[in-house]
């Protein structure tokens, strides 16, 4: 039983997640949580949000899983949202194509590789149908949408679809959410949520699924002027593959600090920089494995459209790297995009310190000669000729303005301008262009933001969480299974048991149970069975202490208090056993020292 074999057995005997829909077939891609994984995802989750949303000072919405399609055609999902996909002539199962490649051959992201490609790795090496073995070779490779679609409302006038990511819940709502954030950059936008996304060949449990929970932040900057505080991480350590090691016959991992990373140019921009340093001791705290875990630069052809730079956070699980976060410099993409298909203004207003004076040139068609010249074109033509005042007002001077004396500005100008409005050209006198140049003094400008993004795959967080925190040991002849997962994040913080079910002993760790529940402290209560076997079953998920009430405890108020990892114990006071394991719990006190 390897790794990933072993974790998905203990996960549906323990309660931690199992397929969906089991009592009717199932269906793939989808998992309940247990409630050991339930508490384990909401803890994880609770950790998230404290280190990237409270302590960074940032704000928390939450939006529609469900979106009407202009929000889709805006971001670019209806037109590239895709996978490739090859059919098996045979049985007619589909696949993955990049990964029907990586399982058969040594390489690793043949999601870069274009579809030509793909299909001739697959006949070079004779790959076979994973279903029933039949060849691949000579089946075309194409692109399938992950999109879930549905319809808002009765009938199918108004298309929408399940959101394949967070974040769009949070570009569409910029406008109002800035206000909120008082037009002042820089600030940034939290959200942890369900996406959607229907998987050709769903696998590997939590790893690739159709229906998962990510925590997203958009954190919004001026580009020109908002640093971020990389002093806060500058000696925080990461294992950083690049794109040019993986490029590279003899390339690998580096260890650099933050500040080493930025120096050296290997990561591009400072505010993916700031956030791979927070991240790391984040991973440190929920219980990834360090010796597991890398950041790795994406190549060039997996590189996203709107990312200039991109890092993955990859832990190792069963002698695979599965990304757990991606890390982006969006720049403005997104709010550009929403901009142009809503007609929203997408912008903050930047005020200065004191009012500047600057030249602006504007246009002011004659639209009384447009009208007749150009017909039903006219108006592009005239916003063609506002765009190009801005973009090159030199292109309205003629030859002979050119040469002349700038101030001989009040004569006619001469000469024409081309510009291009629908797919034509069109050719309008200057002199019927209304252009000039005006001094006009402003208080500040508008800005459009750029987005720094990480995005953290929450299911993916617990597979590799449970991953690295399962392990053995020998207890008294015998092997003991158990999870090392930090109190923080472990689903149950504390197990009550009563040494018998009898002489009030059963009474006294009730009691004991309330007052710790009451004190905040996640409490599991088990009187079945021997005691022995009560502690394996705490254990196996994870629970970091365990509290035994016995004879001694009736008589002299005290408890056994069992530390999960050493299996050591100490005698505990009742009236300041909630104080201590609170303290534990945070952190803030070792059991060596009670």
């Amino acid at each position: 039983m390897n790794e990933g074999e072993r974790l998905t057995e203990l996960a549906k005997r323990r309660g931690f997640y199992f397929p969906a829909a089991g009592s009717y077939g199932g269906a793939a891609g989808f998992w309940t949580y247990g409630p050991q994984g339930a508490a384990l995802k909401d803890n994880i989750e609770d950790a998230w949000r404290d280190r990237f949303v409270v302590r960074e000072g940032h704000q928390e919405i939450s939006a529609p899983d469900v979106m009407p399609e202009p929000v889709f055609e805006a971001s670019g999902h209806l037109d590239g949202f895709d996978d490739m996909i090859v059919e098996c002539a045979e049985c007619g199962a589909t696949h993955r194509a990049d990964h029907v490649v990586e399982d058969a051959t040594d390489i690793e992201e043949a999601e870069s590789l274009p579809n030509e490609e793909i299909m001739d790795l697959i006949a070079d090496h004779d790959i076979e149908c994973p279903s029933c073995g039949a060849a691949l070779a000579g089946e075309p490779v194409e692109n399938f949408n992950l999109m879930f679609e549905t319809n808002i409302g009765p009938g199918s006038s108004s298309p929408g679809y399940l959101r394949p990511e967070t974040a769009q819940g949070i570009f569409v709502e910029f406008p109002q959410l800035s206000e909120y954030a008082r037009n002042q950059l820089p600030f940034g936008v939290a959200q942890i949520g369900k996406a959607y996304r229907n998987e050709i060949s769903p696998r590997k449990s939590l790893v690739r699924v159709r229906e998962f929970t990510q925590a997203e932040l958009e954190h919004f900057v001026d580009p020109e002027e908002d640093e971020p505080p990389l002093s806060a991480v500058a000696d925080v350590e990461l294992p950083l593959y690049s794109a040019e090691a993986q490029q590279a016959a003899d390339g690998g991992q580096r260890d650099l600090t933050v500040r080493e990373a930025v120096d050296e140019g290997v990561v591009t921009s400072d505010w993916v920089a700031y956030y791979l340093g927070v991240a790391k001791g984040w991973y440190e705290r929920i219980g990834v494995d360090m010796d597991r875990f890398r950041f790795r630069q994406h190549l060039p052809g997996e590189l996203a459209h709107y990312a200039s730079d991109c890092w993955d956070a990859e832990a190792e699980v069963d002698g695979d790297w599965i990304e757990i976060t991606g890390f982006a410099y969006r720049g403005s993409y997104d709010l550009d995009k929403h901009a142009d298909h809503s007609g929203e203004d997408y912008t903050v207003f930047k005020q200065y310190d004191e009012p500047i004076t600057v030249e602006r040139p504007t246009v002011d068609p004659d639209m009384s000669y447009l009208g007749p010249e150009f017909g039903g074109a006219a108006q592009a033509v005239a916003d063609a000729l506002e765009a190009l005042a801005e973009r090159e007002p030199e292109a309205f001077d003629s030859a002979e303005q050119r040469s002349a004396d700038s101030s001989s500005g009040d004569q006619p100008r001469e000469g024409e301008v081309t510009v291009e409005a629908d797919g034509e050209e069109y050719t309008v006198p200057i002199e019927k262009t209304g252009f000039s140049v005006e001094e006009i003094t402003e208080s500040g400008e508008h800005v459009r933001p750029h987005v720094v993004e990480p995005s953290f795959g929450v299911g993916r967080l617990v597979y590799t969480v449970l991953a690295h925190a399962y392990s053995t040991d020998e207890i008294d002849g015998e092997e003991r299974t158990y999870l090392d997962l930090p109190a923080e994040q472990a689903p149950t913080t504390v197990g009550v048991f009563p040494l018998m079910d009898k002489d009030g002993m059963d009474d006294l760790a009730s009691e004991i149970a309330r007052d710790l529940r009451s004190a905040g402290l996640s409490v599991t209560y088990d009187d079945a069975g021997a005691i022995g076997r009560r502690y394996r079953r705490q254990d196996e998920i994870g629970t970091p202490y365990c509290v035994t009430v016995d004879y001694e405890s009736i008589e002299e108020a005290t408890v056994t208090l069992r530390e999960r990892d050493t299996t050591e114990q100490k005698r505990v006071p009742i009236d300041s056993l909630a104080d201590h394991l609170v303290a534990l719990s945070q952190g803030e006190a070792s059991f060596d020292a009670l």
